[in-house]
């Protein structure tokens, strides 16, 4: 008996992807079958290099394809394509900003001292790290801290006079309002002034072809997350909280702006879970622990992770080296990983919903 694409094509329909709850056939996740035989060679393109589904589906495959009868042997091969998204329009600009950004990811938190920058700048360079092109864009106008987190001196050059090139390291393209000032200079802008400088950052800086844009917002719910809530088209935002219920509590203020400008929650971050103490291994839940999981719940969002309160992220960030960068295999840069494949996950199910699905007939 011989084996046909068509016989291909309807086993792999019923393989389907966990996170997009969508079958790869119908998702345009199959690609470039070859048949000799009994023997088939096929590629499977997940929508983003950081899967956190891989494993699974590709053992699902492996199981969809043994059943195929007549087919003896299969080769896979493995690729990705970052989806656009087009999720929360705000006032439609977003593309014409950013053509070639396919997501912009806004981090934010309800307070500051949640650890919202740290998370923002381990989630880019994790995204980096799995094989995604990433950029950063420190939008926290009043208390920029992605100069010191990066390690990143320089000023950023301007070779045409009107846009400026981002700064890189780590594997990602970089700017910060802390680039154009001097470290001792306090901004004090009101919010027409803020809107103009934070829209240059984005509408002036050549970030070229990007996966992700990650932003980092500044704290609360003010003109600046406002502004730029209204003016991109985001894929979603990920909110970071400590375990504590007086930081839970500014998670609903958060929350409740997002949802007034119709950009999703992609899901909550808890930073500063708790502490392991490194002589003895006792963990220590010095502010509670669960309490951004009881929020997730709360608002029926996903829970993407919790990061450990330790002194190596705090050494790592006055260093100007991301934990993820620096120490990848610790328990705090794996934290960060996981972290970043869930955001990956949530954004590729976002441009599922957004966008009308490819479908590959058989020939």
């Amino acid at each position: 008996m011989s084996v046909t694409e068509r016989d291909v094509l309807a086993a792999m329909s019923k393989v389907v992807d966990p996170e997009l709850h969508v079958d790869l056939v119908k998702a345009g996740m199959v690609k470039d079958i070859r048949i000799s035989g009994d023997a088939v060679k096929l590629k499977i393109e997940l929508t983003t290099p950081a899967c956190p589904m891989k494993g699974k589906i590709q053992a699902d495959t492996e199981a969809a394809l043994k059943a195929v009868p007549g087919l003896k042997s299969f080769e896979l091969e493995w690729g990705a394509q970052v989806r656009a998204t087009g999720g929360g329009v705000g006032q439609g600009q977003g593309q014409a900003l950013l053509p070639g950004v396919k997501n912009i990811i806004l981090v934010g938190a309800g307070k500051g001292g949640v650890g919202k920058s740290t998370v923002a700048v381990n989630l880019a360079t994790g995204l980096a790290k799995h094989g995604a092109k990433v950029g950063l864009l420190d939008a926290d106008f009043y208390g920029p801290s992605v100069p010191l987190m990066t390690g990143i001196t320089e000023k950023p050059v301007s070779p045409d006079g009107k846009t400026l090139t981002p700064m890189s390291k780590y594997g990602l393209k970089i700017m910060s309002i802390g680039f154009l000032v001097e470290p001792d200079q306090a901004l004090i802008w009101r919010g027409p002034m803020l809107h103009g400088a934070l829209m240059q950052l984005v509408r002036d800086v050549n970030w070229g072809e990007l996966d992700y844009l990650i932003l980092d917002l500044p704290p609360g719910t003010g003109d600046v997350a406002l502004s730029l809530s209204q003016s991109v088209r985001a894929a979603g935002a990920v909110l970071v909280t400590t375990p504590q219920d007086v930081a839970l509590a500014d998670v609903v203020r958060a929350k409740s702006m997002f949802d007034k400008v119709h950009i999703p929650v992609l899901g909550i971050v808890e930073n500063m879970s708790q502490f392991i103490c490194p002589n003895c291994s006792h963990a220590t839940n010095i502010f509670h622990r669960g309490g951004g999981r009881k929020a997730a719940e709360m608002f029926h969002i996903p829970f993407l992770g919790e990061v450990p309160l330790e002194l190596k992220v705090r050494e790592s960030g006055d260093a100007g080296v991301p934990v993820v960068a620096g120490a990848p295999d610790s328990r705090e840069a794996q934290a960060f990983l996981e972290i970043a494949r869930n955001v990956a996950g949530r954004v590729s199910a976002q441009s599922v919903r957004s966008i009308p699905l490819p479908v590959m007939q058989a020939r």
